[in-house]
């Protein structure tokens, strides 16, 4: 004759139940489990009689499942849930893995590793993409605690509301960071150029013909009146408004007019306005305009021309 397998019962302490759903939530965990055959729960109580099997199932075990819904047994507290702001912060920031280089690139003077980011910032669409990927991989890991804590239904996430809210509020701030304040200070970061003196003549540098030297350059078949005269560069500025789908493209934008020659200066202005100030013996508003970038981010001059 075939011997019974002998059940245990057991009555565990649990604290941290509310309502109904509490208790359809550590029965339903606890049924699932291999050798319980059966699970109740008394609210008023607050008990849990378990019955199982205690070579298939350990009572440790099934504690510790309760302990995982996010409720205190035998007067030991749930694991504390990590916090979702922290967790937002880092889904917000991963995506920017690349932008965080490309600023440290910009500010330490690495233009190889900036010029290996300028194509993807020529696409609109760059930083639409950054968001939608932190979004996700918030998303993905929103459902994954969700189901690690038996919640994955809607009125589980109505329940995790505060967690839900911390991940989500935290990723949005790290991307409204990037493209609100990081990128518009690194577009005015960047030191004007110098500006080099321009002379009248091209050619040779010529011996300075003054006084009592004259007659010296007279001898040596210098033309005083042939001298290079130096001359101030002609300060000009010129005001664009680029037609950029964010701030984030800012640093783009300041960085190819930078690299211009003549250009000596670029300022920033939310949302769209670029101050652009230049040496107008060395370049003008027509070459300015001629940039690459703005095939893609049309520019239009709105003051200085």
């Amino acid at each position: 004759m075939e011997q019974q397998a002998k059940t245990a019962e057991a009555v565990i302490e649990v604290k941290g139940m509310k309502c109904g759903d509490c208790a359809g939530k550590i029965e339903s965990r606890l049924r699932a489990l291999k050798g319980v055959e059966s699970a109740g729960v008394s609210l008023a109580d607050e008990k849990v009689t378990v019955k199982f099997d205690p070579q298939a199932a350990g009572l440790d075990g099934i504690k510790a499942e309760i302990r995982a819904l996010g409720y205190s047994v035998d007067g030991v507290a749930a694991p504390r849930e990590k916090k979702g702001w922290m967790d937002g912060v880092l889904y917000g920031l991963l995506p920017h893995a690349g932008c965080m280089a490309f600023i440290a690139a910009s500010v330490l003077g690495v233009t190889l590793l900036t010029d290996l980011f300028k194509p993807l910032l020529m696409s609109r669409y760059f930083f639409y993409g950054l968001i939608a990927l932190s979004l996700a991989l918030a998303a993905v890991s929103s459902a994954l605690y969700l189901r690690r804590n038996g919640q994955l239904s809607m009125d589980g996430a109505r329940k995790r509301w505060k967690y839900l809210a911390a991940m989500f509020g935290s990723t949005i701030g790290v991307n409204l960071l990037f493209f609100f304040v990081l990128f518009p200070m690194l577009a005015n970061f960047t030191v004007a150029q110098a500006v080099p003196v321009t002379g009248a003549v091209v050619g040779a540098t010529l011996p300075a013909c003054d006084g009592v030297e004259q007659s010296a350059c007279a001898l040596a078949g210098v033309n005083v009146s042939q001298q290079a005269t130096p001359q101030l560069p002609q300060t000009a500025s010129l005001q664009l408004k680029v037609d950029i789908p964010c701030s984030g493209h800012a640093a783009l934008i300041s960085g190819e007019l930078k690299s211009l020659d003549g250009v000596t200066g670029v300022s920033f202005g939310q949302p769209n306005l670029f101050t652009v100030s230049y040496d107008a013996l060395r370049t003008s508003p027509p070459a300015i305009l001629a940039l690459e970038v703005f095939k893609e981010y049309p520019a239009t001059v709105i003051n200085g021309a």
